[in-house]
């Protein structure tokens, strides 16, 4: 294991006993933090979805944002606008609070669809478009975003556009007695003590960008391949492999999620110490890639279908490579 690799460890372990009982999302976070991606973290108000994501931005010494969507949000509160400088009476651009490394945006649901618009070419193209030039945005540039299922009032459902520009959608529960009596433990040691939750910089942004560059290095073999474009490509055509899933799904995933699913995989198989991808690490990651890029039918949901039970179908009915 590399110098790298350790502190990335180090950076999961430290996130890990910062927020107690979410280790699947401080994985996806770091994982997708190496792969280039954003993720969409979802569930109900408490899970600490906001405290994580500036934990991670401590960490890692990035620039940070909070952006709180609401239902009066404007696309130029996002990118920035030009205004006219008192001194000079030139124009000035402003730079907006997406010229962050990272970006929270709570509650993403809130926003009317041109906020979210805007959103979507920061995320796609890492740019934005303001007073009719286009900006680049920092390279080290992640966007990770909360909705609560909870509340439908007043909200804008993210159109499958944006949501397949997410590498995750991550679905959060609540902790287990067990968890909650360690998180209870835990607040009342710093509550009054105004410590951080995690030291800051035990990584930095140059770091992560160097990383990135030695995922490269992680090697995945034919089958491993071949095993990640089936599963994907049966979200197409599901009736193929199990009869009962015929006319379950509406649409299924397009090729992004095989190049999402190939990123993750690659960043989980590094983290983990490991110079190459196996089986295990497709199907730890598939529910996360795949949640938000396939569709229930109405039969589907008449039948009780839901999607995490679809992506385990597929999971058991597609053969494992063996090598």
């Amino acid at each position: 294991m590399t110098v790298s690799q350790q502190a990335f460890q180090q950076l999961k372990e430290t996130l890990t006993q910062a927020i107690i009982g979410q280790q699947a999302m401080v994985e996806r976070m770091i994982i997708a933090l190496l792969a280039g991606g954003h993720i969409l973290l979802e569930g109900p108000p408490g899970l600490a979805k906001t405290t994580a994501v500036k934990a991670l931005a401590q960490a890692v010494a990035a620039r940070f944002q909070r952006i709180q969507f609401t239902p009066d949000l404007m696309p130029s509160d996002l990118t920035g606008s030009e205004i006219i400088d008192p001194e000079t009476h030139q124009l000035t651009f402003v730079p907006g609070p997406l010229f962050h490394e990272i970006v929270l945006a709570d509650e993403i649901n809130r926003a009317p669809p041109k906020v979210q618009a805007a959103l979507l070419e920061a995320m796609a193209e890492h740019q934005i478009t303001a007073g009719g030039k286009t900006r680049p945005l920092p390279e080290l540039f992640m966007v990770l975003a909360t909705q609560n299922p909870l509340e439908n009032a007043g909200t804008y459902p993210l159109p499958e556009a944006q949501l397949d520009r997410f590498m995750f959608h991550v679905l959060l529960d609540y902790p287990d007695e067990t968890a909650e009596l360690a998180i209870l433990r835990l607040d009342k040691a710093r509550h009054f003590a105004e410590q951080p939750a995690v030291p800051a910089g035990l990584v930095t942004p140059e770091q992560v960008l160097s990383a990135r560059t030695q995922l490269a290095e992680v090697h995945v073999s034919e089958a491993v391949e071949r095993y990640m474009v089936k599963l994907i490509t049966a979200t197409r055509y599901p009736q193929r492999l199990d009869e009962a899933l015929e006319g379950v799904l509406a649409f299924g995933a397009s090729p992004r999620a095989t190049l999402s699913l190939l990123h993750a995989c690659t960043a989980r198989a590094w983290l983990d110490g490991r110079d190459f991808v196996i089986p295990d690490d497709v199907q730890a990651l598939l529910g996360d890639i795949l949640r938000h890029r396939i569709a229930l039918s109405h039969q589907g949901r008449a039948a009780g279908w839901d999607k995490d039970r679809v992506i385990a179908r597929l999971i058991e009915r597609v053969e494992v490579p063996v090598e």
